[in-house]
């Protein structure tokens, strides 16, 4: 579902689909699964102290975040979240948070780590995500992002055939279906630069997803791409990044209960829990906690 605010780019809503089943599981994306996690295990550091997974969705890749002290799952889907809490349980390392990643419900400084990994291709302001990103992010932190490559092999081909009207290179991002995005890597990398990150590493990711590649072995598979993520061939539909963010801004990485972390989307002011409900301490938003997830999308009184 598509959803537009007034002054807010469109959002991309996964609420009620079953985008676990219909998507992941039994679909024959093990492969993808797999490589992916390579990447992560690769780039992203072990352990630290607060990890935001934007776009968390049913919570696919959260166990590889393990060494981390807290995990918050932010999803606009509150179902996605339903789904992902059914299987991690309510042990307080995780947060559950339904919002807007346009407007994190968190104060500066607030994490040593943040991921994006299969979402940023239905994201239409790329900069305000980044500095969303970079504002919740303490200095000298880890960003993980993975951004669907407009450069890609295919792309370049069906261009050089004319059997496409976009120009794979062409720095702008192209919009081939409705929210659903690829972006040039150097595109990629002047944001990320632009918001206060410096790039310290890039893997390509994915080189066989084609399906011509399914009948072999998806270990074969997984361990020629593992192979293939150290080369300079970033032709592949996906690419990832290791990002740092720079040395301005706030460290609030010790603050430890989820009453202190949170702000008003809306107006960035401090929330206070009162029952089950977020209630912001000068306009008196106030925002639902839902079977203990933290439901940011809208205030109760809207």
């Amino acid at each position: 579902m598509i959803l537009t605010y007034d002054n807010m780019p469109s959002i991309c809503d996964y609420e009620g689909s079953n985008y676990r089943t219909d998507f992941w599981e039994g679909r024959g994306r093990d492969y993808e699964d797999r490589v992916e996690r390579v990447a992560i295990r690769r780039l992203l550091l072990p352990s630290g102290e607060r990890l935001l997974e934007i776009g968390s969705a049913f919570g696919r890749l959260t166990n590889e975040y393990a060494g981390y002290k807290q995990v918050i799952l932010l999803d606009y889907s509150f179902s996605q979240l339903q789904y992902a809490q059914q299987h991690y349980g309510r042990d307080p390392r995780f947060i559950y948070v339904a919002a807007n990643a346009y407007q994190l419900p968190l104060h500066a400084g607030i994490c040593d780590a943040a991921t994006i990994i299969r979402v940023l291709h239905h994201m239409q302001d790329v900069p305000k995500i980044f500095a969303e990103v970079r504002r919740i992010l303490a200095p000298n932190s880890t960003f993980l992002l993975e951004f669907a490559n407009k450069r890609n092999l295919k792309a370049m081909l069906r261009y050089a055939l004319r059997k496409q009207d976009w120009n794979p290179y062409d720095l702008a991002p192209v919009e081939f279906v409705e929210l659903n995005f690829d972006f040039h890597p150097r595109y990629i990398a002047q944001e990320l630069t632009r918001a206060g990150f410096e790039t310290q590493r890039r893997l390509p990711v994915s080189f066989f997803r084609l399906g011509l590649f399914k009948k072999l072995p998806t270990s074969f598979l997984v361990g020629l791409d593992a192979l293939l993520q150290h080369t300079p061939l970033f032709i592949t539909p996906s690419i990832f990044t290791l990002n740092i963010s720079d040395k301005t801004g706030v460290n609030q990485v010790d603050v430890h209960t989820p009453e202190a972390m949170f702000r008003c989307p809306r107006t960035g002011e401090n929330l206070v829990r009162h029952g089950d409900e977020m209630v912001a301490e000068k306009s008196g938003l106030r925002y639902a906690i839902r079977d203990g997830i933290y439901d940011f999308k809208a205030p109760l009184d809207d």
